[in-house]
């Protein structure tokens, strides 16, 4: 029986550098049923099924990583993020002039897009707080 895992293991190894939903789930820190919800929001999200579960590539988990900084920490919507992503992920990227970015330009946006949404959290408190009384 020892035998079959071994077996198992290398036909995964001659197959690339293939990851079950756990692993993936471990490694990117977001829940098994949530990757599986993304695999029907995310058409470039495929993993390969088979008979003994779902098998990630290093593709995917570089996919499911990009959509979880898109949707926790910048923001996006589970429709924006699947539109920033099917456009390359240049929407927004470079002014429509073409004209180049000063440096550090994305990430004075993204602290401000961070601000605004942590304001927005702390108003909705408030309006709760407001409410209640």
């Amino acid at each position: 029986m020892a035998n079959n895992g071994t077996a198992a293991q290398s036909s995964l190894a001659l197959e690339g550098e293939l990851y079950r939903i756990g692993e993936v789930s471990r490694m990117t820190g977001v829940k098994a049923f949530v990757l599986r919800y993304w695999e029907t929001e995310f058409p470039m999200l495929e993993p390969t099924k088979r008979s003994n579960g779902r098998f990630y590539s290093e593709e995917d988990v570089e996919l499911i990583r990009k959509i979880k900084r898109l949707l926790y920490d910048e923001g996006y919507t589970i429709a924006g993020a699947r539109r920033h992503l099917r456009e390359g992920g240049a929407a927004g990227a470079e002014p429509e002039n073409g004209a180049k970015m000063p440096p550090g330009y994305g990430k004075a946006q993204l602290l401000n897009r961070k601000m605004l949404l942590d304001m927005r959290d702390s108003l909705r408190a408030f309006l709760t707080l407001l409410e209640r009384r």
